[in-house]
């Protein structure tokens, strides 16, 4: 496929269709209520790596009962054709250690799921899972008050080695002792290039006039933020307040003048597929999705830069399988076995070696550019920087005051 590494192809045989977006599915409403949750239960953490434990972790026993609870987003492991309840990869895992997996799709909104489990979690009582994936802004508050435990990387030499070089040694989780990615994805943006032309800079964007009235932008603060950030030479892994201040000017100017038509969730996907909209900043998974539909659906990775996201595996602190759960996930750090799993899910894989695995039963497919980004792309990607509670309220509330949220 000779394609610049800016147009990312979308088309290629092996994707799966149509499925809920993980990262279409959060609210900025939503993360704004969750972290004044977690600020309100009075533990008090040090940094983004982890701060004081909320209480204590149970005794470990795991060499006893060999089992784990594990809750994940919907559509976030292979399923056997026919059988949805079947996962391949997991049963492999089982028989391979033993360890018998109990696994719920039940995490369909973070604060939703912070819900279920606050008040069991905040007082220590035990929330029934040893596993939880949360969206990486959500994940970080999760860890810096104190509710996760801290990962054994002596345990777990699959992770150590194989996590992807673009994942290491972020601002969210700087030793990389904390979270482990599951999934990735990219936010830029996306194009209906049968009503206009590519989109290739957030300038264009926000200021090319056949776009006026035809453009919307993420209701989602780090992303939209991220590549505002991108936009003004400023990097959305490392800024200061001004930066962010400049950045939000910018899309004020683009806002006030009618050419953003508005802020959305995944919203935007039904307006982006019938043309009503022409190009918006968009998630890679709801673009993969609309591209099975129509190939002329495309995501483009700008050329100031995408913005990087994960959601990431943490354990519990109440969990008395950290164990189990840290065997499961260096499993799936196995390139061979990520390599089945993005078949399977089509977003943007952690591993690194799973797109030369994956070139072994799909060559073509391990070409995505959505899942295995190529160098020249990985370069401009950035992590939105992990946010003390200060600034996530000063920050937030900025943006949902141009929002209109």
């Amino acid at each position: 496929m000779n394609k610049s590494p800016d147009s990312l192809p979308t088309d290629f045989p092996g994707m799966r269709s149509a499925r809920p977006s993980r990262r279409g599915l959060l609210r900025a409403g939503g993360l704004i209520a969750a972290a004044g949750a977690l600020a309100a239960c009075g533990t008090k953490g040090s940094s983004s790596n982890g701060g004081s434990p909320a209480c204590a972790a149970p005794a470990d026993t795991s060499a006893t009962q060999k089992t784990i609870n594990f809750s994940n987003w919907p559509g976030y492991l292979d399923e056997q054709p026919g059988n949805a309840e079947i996962h391949p990869t997991m049963a492999e895992f089982t028989a391979k250690s033993g360890v018998k997996v109990s696994y719920v799709a039940d995490v369909n909104d973070n604060n939703e799921f912070w819900g279920k489990i606050s008040a069991q979690l905040t007082s220590c009582q035990s929330i029934d899972r040893d596993l939880m994936v949360l969206s990486d802004s959500t994940a970080v508050r999760v860890v810096r008050q104190g509710y996760t435990q801290p990962l054994d990387l002596t345990k777990m030499p699959n992770f150590v080695k194989n996590l992807h070089p673009m994942l290491r040694g972020s601002d969210v989780d700087p030793q990389n002792n904390r979270m482990v990615p599951w999934q990735s994805g990219l936010v830029g943006i996306g194009v209906n290039t049968n009503v206009t032309g590519e989109v290739h800079t957030i300038d264009e964007l926000l200021t090319r006039p056949d776009l006026k009235g035809r453009v919307v932008c993420l209701t989602e603060m780090p992303d939209t933020m991220g590549l505002m950030l991108h936009s003004i030479g400023k990097s959305a892994a490392k800024f200061t307040d001004d930066d962010y201040d400049n950045a939000l000017a910018k899309l004020q100017k683009a806002v006030q003048s009618g050419h953003v038509r508005k802020f959305t969730g995944n919203d935007y996907v039904q307006d982006l597929a019938t043309g009503d909209i022409a190009a918006c900043m968009a998630w890679s998974g709801d673009v993969i999705q609309l591209n099975v539909q129509d190939p002329k659906v495309k995501f483009i990775s700008p050329d100031e830069g995408a913005v990087l996201y994960s959601d990431e595996s943490l354990i519990p602190v109440t969990s008395p399988h950290a164990d189990n759960a840290m065997a499961l996930l260096d499993f799936y750090y196995d390139p061979a076995i990520a390599a089945r799993l993005s078949a399977f899910v089509n977003y943007v894989c952690p591993v690194a070696g799973a797109q030369e695995e994956m070139a072994k039963f799909n060559p073509k497919l391990a070409q995505n550019e959505l899942i295995f980004p190529t160098p020249e792309t990985q370069k401009k990607l950035q992590i939105f920087m992990s946010l003390t509670e200060a600034q996530e309220k000063s920050y937030q509330s900025k943006f949902q005051t141009l929002a209109g949220a």
